[in-house]
């Protein structure tokens, strides 16, 4: 009995390591297949983004420069989800420092991945909305700002919400092998607010109001009242296009909310804040599904992206003047 009692332990070796989750074999391979699986295919689609938007120069429009920050986002969290396997047992065995480090990359990714779905409302916002205004809006240098803030930022921020645990990483574990984290009331609350409700009540409102504004363009391309001159016959082809990737685009912010919200709700109901990594596994990898999620959403969506792929595959973008591709 003894010798069962030590293969439960996070380190057999240790009276103060933290119990194993126990499971069955067959369940446990099949969860580690498929979180490694998972966390793979994630990294290897958002690399793929990343390089078809960094390589071909017709790809480099405002809106897809928003879909790259997303990509970067989307990488690491598919890195970072190797370590959340790591969890799956309820045992951390890279030390105090690394689960801080863990932590914090973690929360600078999802809080920069909620900012860049806000930035693609705006940009859909006013794509729709102000069409003809929107090449003067939004302009590549300045969604390059926006960006950069969206990141700046979120280091910012999760710098002083993670503060204690930074400071003194393990502080808060009750085991050796724990991996938990406290965030004080205050410190709780300022992240609910800014890293969830405010981003979604403005992706919520932004799009709702590009639904209400595509539902009547739409009635008004099919209404024959009066002839349609060469000018207006352009702009509603360009409202057709922006309307198209509003669709794609909110296809992606949909799904990105139902990703998150579970997670959310279990912190809520967390108490004094508190989250262990071990008992929240499935929201969290939730929440980390959706970033391999959004390729693959690209994969129906966009042409380019499947373009681009099949130039990968076949090793032609490694010719001279690749980058100069008709990817449209």
């Amino acid at each position: 009995m003894e010798i069962v009692g030590q293969t439960e332990l996070c380190f057999p070796q240790l009276n103060t390591s933290c119990m194993k989750t126990k499971r069955p074999h067959f369940e446990a391979v099949l969860t580690y297949t498929a979180l490694f699986s998972i966390a793979l295919l994630t990294a290897i689609l958002n690399l793929l983004i990343v390089i078809s938007i960094s390589h071909f120069k017709q790809l480099h429009t405002p809106t897809n420069l928003l879909l790259l920050s997303l990509a970067v986002s989307d990488f690491f969290e598919g890195l970072l989800l190797f370590y959340q396997i790591i969890l799956i047992d309820g045992c951390w065995f890279l030390g105090n420092f690394m689960c801080a480090l863990y932590q914090y990359l973690d929360y600078i990714i999802s809080s920069t991945a909620v900012g860049t779905m806000v930035l693609i409302s705006i940009d859909r916002y006013v794509a729709v909305c102000d069409p003809l205004q929107y090449s003067t809006k939004v302009t590549k240098n300045r969604v390059k700002i926006c960006v950069c803030l969206c990141w700046i930022c979120s280091v910012i921020f999760q710098t002083l919400i993670l503060k204690d645990n930074l400071e003194q990483p393990g502080r808060y574990n009750s085991c050796y092998g724990d991996c938990i984290f406290v965030i004080n009331e205050i410190a709780g609350v300022a992240d609910l607010f800014f890293s969830f409700i405010v981003p979604i009540t403005v992706i919520v409102v932004l799009y709702m109001r590009v639904f209400v504004v595509a539902v009547s363009q739409a009635r008004a391309m099919r209404s024959h009242i009066a002839a349609v001159s060469l000018q207006g016959s352009m702009k509603v082809t360009v409202n057709k296009s922006e309307l198209k990737a509003a669709r794609t685009l909110g296809v992606v912010v949909v799904v990105f909310l139902i990703c998150l919200c579970p997670y959310y709700c279990v912190a809520l109901s967390s108490q004094d804040n508190l989250m262990n990594a071990s008992s929240a596994a499935f929201v969290i990898c939730l929440y980390y599904f959706n970033s391999c999620l959004n390729p693959l959403i690209y994969v129906f969506f966009y042409p380019w992206f499947r373009k681009s792929m099949e130039l990968m595959f076949t090793l032609k973008i490694l010719e001279p003047d690749s980058c100069e591709a008709n990817m449209l």
